[in-house]
């Protein structure tokens, strides 16, 4: 019997220092309380928990620019704002530690992804890691380092030939894309809300990738609105056709869970349960096109209480290979704890209620349905650079 390498998990208290202060959506509590909801539902034991340490410059650089690095190390340290780098403004407030805290989400998912790559796990997560607006020269979004654009350039240095990026956070993943633009050996694929109704406004059908790598990004936006079935429909009907035809090494996904209905801060209507499916579709893909190398990072989310916490423990459940049930009553410890650090109630159940179920592209494309058109758009604009048939798979 062969025995199969136990999942990672990226995880240290000092990821809390993540921290934009009191009122800033992005808040560290929405971590805590993930890590300890898996830990109550016993998932932590079938996985390596391991502390990330703060990442070099040396590492930061290979996607960052010196001098942007240096003005985020004296945003830090100094208190100096920056706001052409994006430093200082309403998404990004400086705070003190800034740098060591946004470096060592940085080292925690490039440790997981060169894990994965040498054959060390199968799969690693890092649900503070996701922070997938940051560019090259900037802060954006409340992402201050590329976390995911890093470990992907450090897989390419180790020797991946090609590696996919599956974004399906509410809002474009435009840092990934932007650091990989013209780059044939990585596709990015974002499934998000229409720039049009959200930020950052980018992430249209017609980008696709730049002149020397056509075909290397797919983007496909949806209608404000958009509900599990279509949310669904969506992701069926391009992402695991795109998968199969790049054929990558190694998966690397983004699980923002800012698509869910209750989110404050985007206008999808999609379910924990539809994300607990999708994350499940994203490990099975891992395993049909990338040898099971699969590397899921968290992303946006700020519903922090009743949404995050229990989409990143399935999420987290998944890559363990321990499904938690979804009828499953959330553990009374935690509420308790929910209860006690929030005067609120926490959710009761695993479950939205929902029966997550959507309607295959094979059976007929609905002109009068903006989802359908949303689809089509994306597939007549990707699918023919990769060798797609538009109308079927």
């Amino acid at each position: 019997m062969v025995m199969t390498p136990r999942p990672r998990v990226e995880w240290a208290p000092e990821m809390l220092r993540y921290d934009f202060g009191t009122g800033h959506p992005m808040s560290p509590a929405r971590l805590a309380l993930t890590i300890d909801l898996a830990g109550e539902l016993g998932l932590l034991e079938h996985v390596d928990v391991v502390a990330a340490q703060v990442a070099p410059d040396e590492l930061l650089t290979t996607v960052h620019e010196a001098a942007y690095v240096a003005a985020v190390r004296r945003a830090a340290d100094e208190g100096v704002r920056d706001e052409a780098r994006g430093l200082g403004t309403r998404d990004d407030p400086i705070f003190p530690g800034m740098h060591e805290a946004s470096a060592r989400a940085v080292q925690g998912t490039h440790d997981g992804a060169l894990a994965v790559w040498r054959g060390e796990t199968d799969h690693a997560v890092n649900i503070a890691g996701g922070l997938h607006h940051a560019m090259p020269g900037a802060a954006s979004g409340f992402c201050v380092y590329n976390d995911a654009a890093v470990a992907i350039r450090a897989l390419l240095d180790a020797g991946a030939e090609r590696v996919a990026y599956v974004d399906v956070d509410a809002h474009h993943g435009d840092g990934v894309q932007a650091v990989f633009w013209d780059d044939p050996r990585v596709l990015t694929v974002s499934v998000h809300e229409s720039g049009r109704t959200l930020f950052p406004g980018s992430g249209h059908a017609y980008e696709t990738g730049g002149q020397h790598a056509e075909g290397s990004v797919v983007n496909l936006p949806l209608p404000a609105g958009t509900s599990d079935a279509g949310w669904l429909r969506a992701i069926d009907a391009v992402v695991p056709p795109v998968l199969h035809a790049f054929g990558p090494d190694v998966l690397v996904t983004q699980h923002g869970c800012d698509t869910h209905r209750m989110d404050p801060l985007s206008n999808l209507r999609v379910t924990v349960d539809a994300q607990r499916l999708v994350a499940q579709r994203l490990h099975d893909l891992a395993h049909e096109v990338a040898h099971g190398r699969w590397v899921a990072l968290g992303g946006g989310g700020y519903a922090v209480v009743d949404v995050v916490p229990r989409a990143w423990a399935h999420l987290l459940a998944v890559a363990a290979h321990r499904p938690v049930d979804p009828d499953q009553v959330v553990p009374q410890a935690w509420r308790d704890r929910v209860a006690r650090d929030f005067g609120r109630e926490g959710p009761v159940s695993m479950s939205d209620g929902a029966v997550p179920a959507f309607r295959t592209w094979e059976s007929g494309f609905d002109p009068a349905d903006e989802v359908d058109r949303a689809i089509r758009a994306t597939r007549a604009e990707a699918f023919p650079l990769l060798g797609l048939d538009v109308h079927h798979e």
